[in-house]
């Protein structure tokens, strides 16, 4: 687990900004600097099955990002994405979770990330299916959901992009940005995401509040010596999404083999259904219910429903409830803000 102190984000603020007299002058051999912050803030009340309930303030995550486009290919950029994490011990603690080149069209429709880049499936889930990320992660990397992947790892990633078809190939590390890379332990992992994008949304920057859209799509990975494991952990699924600006309804199944181990925790099936409904531009309900069956005879199951309030273009704000089967219910109060 890569852990980077928060002074590097100042760093970075002192090496690309000289301050004078009437103001901030930002120098860069980039031709356009973009900045831009993501912070999801909250309060959370829990009552375990066993054990004393707990009440506590937390900030969840915070993201920072530098995107710098270039001068003679102002479609092309290296991007950098700095991450904070609460510790079990207390310790916040600031995470490398992108950092990688971008070229456009090196193939017909397709760009390419070279770096610490996007895995295939949990940015495009974010983004047209499960969009209340500051709530709870996709179901694919929820601890109690499938759990099987997270959304950055070291490699390559190839996106292509057409109006009826988009997609996601790549070869990555395999063990994401939290784990650590081990010299000859691990081997590498193959992932894809490939979508028909049934009314011709593959190229758009959706909106789900604004338009209307219908997917369909295949994703999984193939991964060699999962964390030190001599035997390949692979996994894959389905997923379909239609939405239109007043509601959102989706569903995955997906389906894992860890081979290394028997009576794997991975090892299984399971599926998760989302919705929303847009009562009018400001408030929402929406709600997931998420189920898992494992070999080792456990059975990982979760049932979120909360409402949300769009305050503003950078601020909105959710309440939830959470039920997770087994384990505990809890409530949570969150400020999504985007700048």
């Amino acid at each position: 687990m890569k852990k980077i102190l928060l002074s590097a984000v100042g760093a970075l603020t002192l090496l690309s900004a000289n301050l004078c007299a009437d103001g901030v002058v930002v120098k860069s051999k980039a031709g356009t600097l973009k900045f831009n912050g993501t912070h999801y803030l909250g309060f959370v009340h829990k009552d375990p099955d066993n054990g004393e309930s707990d009440d506590y303030f937390e900030t969840r995550r915070n993201y920072f990002q530098v995107k710098a486009y270039f001068n003679d290919m102002p479609k092309n950029y290296a991007r950098i994405t700095m991450d904070t994490h609460n510790e079990k011990d207390g310790a916040v603690n600031v995470w490398l979770k992108y950092a990688y080149l971008y070229l456009d069209n090196v193939l017909p429709n397709t760009g390419v990330e070279i770096g610490q880049v996007h895995r295939p499936w949990i940015d495009y889930e974010e983004h047209h299916n499960w969009l209340y990320r500051s709530v709870a992660k996709t179901f694919m990397e929820e601890h109690n959901g499938a759990h099987f992947t997270n959304s950055a790892d070291k490699g390559i990633d190839f996106k292509t992009a057409t109006d009826y078809f988009s997609s996601e190939i790549g070869l990555f590390n395999g063990e994401g940005y939290h784990e650590k890379d081990t010299d000859g332990e691990n081997g590498l992992s193959f992932e894809w995401r490939l979508t028909a994008n049934l009314f011709a949304t593959g190229k758009e920057h959706v909106h789900p509040d604004k338009e209307t859209y219908s997917d369909l799509s295949f994703f999984g990975q193939y991964n060699t010596k999962h964390l030190k494991n001599d035997e390949d952990f692979v996994w894959y699924g389905a997923n379909f999404v239609y939405n239109q600006p007043q509601f959102l309804i989706g569903a995955t199944y997906a389906t894992a083999d860890d081979a290394g181990t028997a009576n794997n925790a991975k090892t299984g099936n399971g599926y998760s259904v989302n919705g929303e409904y847009r009562i009018d531009p400001t408030w929402s309900l929406f709600g997931r219910f998420d189920h898992f069956e494992a070999d080792d005879d456990s059975e990982r199951e979760e049932t979120i429903a909360g409402v949300a309030y769009k305050y503003s273009k950078n601020v909105k704000f959710l309440a939830n409830l959470f039920d997770i089967k087994d384990k505990e219910t809890k409530a949570m109060l969150t400020a999504e803000v985007n700048w």
